[in-house]
């Protein structure tokens, strides 16, 4: 500990007798860091001002009421539906209404699902979770996104065994309860669109993939009511039905690998790594910009971290007030974190 204390001393002395050499140095270095102990690397580190700009989350917090009412209005609408397939299968017998009622189960899950994220993501954020529950939107988006990739699939395998000798399906009652479905599921994608935010909320674009997932596989089950009646070509069936699942999986592929880019912390979509660092560079003053990082919490909420290095002599509180405004205006963040350092300062990258 005694070495320790000795080499601080050093360390400071040094930079005093470089300070009074240098005419006026030192203040600027005091302006824009102080010192303090890193632990095992054994001398301190002057760390400059920790900019932060709050205003989390803009439009973002300004839509969940519209998420929240859009999302409790399709859930409302798709358990009714669901209820009443369900009711009429059991009533008059029918498997396929009872088949539908169960794949309007999986849309009703998923609603709910979706609308249980809003509920945990509004809630606060605490010291054990500083980030609240946000991440729970991506987790929900990401769950729909994997059920879609599954219940289509197994469309897909079915109906492939079906290729070879399709079974002789009664096209007139399955167009009437494709028709019903098909108003349900249209009436609660307006419901989603109207609402909700499904372009930019990824939560809200796997509810309404569920949805639309289900209102595709309606218009493909009347056409191929159309089909079967009027050709009897029963194979319509099952080929309609793989066209459907192929789109199916592709939107439930692009949600998966949005969520987990989200989940792995990579930079927002639309937003360049190197375009932020150029233009931080282009800041008077600015000599060099490290450590940064571009991240996104939960959709509409995008986070930025760096360190800037600035020239000597130059007033720290400026250039962090113009590389807030400049991250805010250009690249859309309103929450930023920066560091501004002056030449004297020394610490450790981060090893990423």
């Amino acid at each position: 500990m005694d070495k320790r204390n000795e080499r601080l001393t050093a360390d400071q002395t040094a930079d005093n007798a470089k300070a009074q050499n240098s005419g006026g140095d030192h203040a600027h270095s005091a302006a824009c860091a102080h010192g303090h102990d890193h632990g095992d690397d054994g001398h301190a580190h002057g760390h400059g001002h920790h900019g932060h700009h709050h205003g989390i989350g803009g439009h973002h917090h300004h839509g969940r009421e519209g998420d929240r009412r859009g999302l409790t209005i399709a859930l409302a609408i798709t358990a009714g539906i669901m209820l009443l397939e369900f009711v009429g299968g059991l009533l008059t017998d029918s498997l396929a209404l009872l088949s539908d009622s169960g794949h309007m189960l999986s849309d009703t899950s998923a609603l709910a699902l979706s609308l249980a994220a809003l509920w945990f993501a509004s809630r606060p954020a605490s010291a054990k979770r500083t980030y609240g529950f946000h991440r729970f939107e991506i987790l929900a988006a990401l769950f729909n996104g994997v059920a879609l990739f599954v219940i289509a699939g197994f469309i897909v395998y079915e109906a492939i065994g079906r290729m070879a000798s399709p079974p002789e399906v009664s096209g007139g009652p399955m167009m009437a309860i494709a028709a019903v479905g098909l108003i349900a599921n249209l009436a609660s994608a307006w419901a989603l669109t109207r609402q909700g935010d499904v372009e930019n909320n990824v939560n809200m674009r796997s509810a309404y993939l569920h949805v639309l997932g289900d209102a595709l596989g309606s218009v493909g089950a009347i056409a191929a009511g159309i089909l079967m009646m009027a050709f009897g070509w029963y194979i319509a069936d099952p080929i309609i039905s793989i066209v459907v699942s192929v789109l199916i999986l592709r939107s439930a592929w692009l949600v998966i690998t949005q969520t987990v880019h989200v989940l792995m912390e990579g930079t927002p979509a639309g937003i360049d790594h190197e375009e932020v660092k150029s233009a931080l560079l282009t800041l008077d003053g600015v000599r060099d910009v490290h450590d940064l990082h571009i991240w996104t919490i939960t959709s509409g909420l995008d986070s930025f971290s760096c360190h800037i290095l600035v020239k000597e002599g130059v007033q720290c509180q400026d250039v962090l007030q113009r590389a807030i405004s400049l991250i805010e205006g250009r690249f859309g963040i309103s929450h930023a974190t920066i560091q501004v350092e002056s030449g004297a300062i020394r610490h450790k990258e981060i090893p990423v």
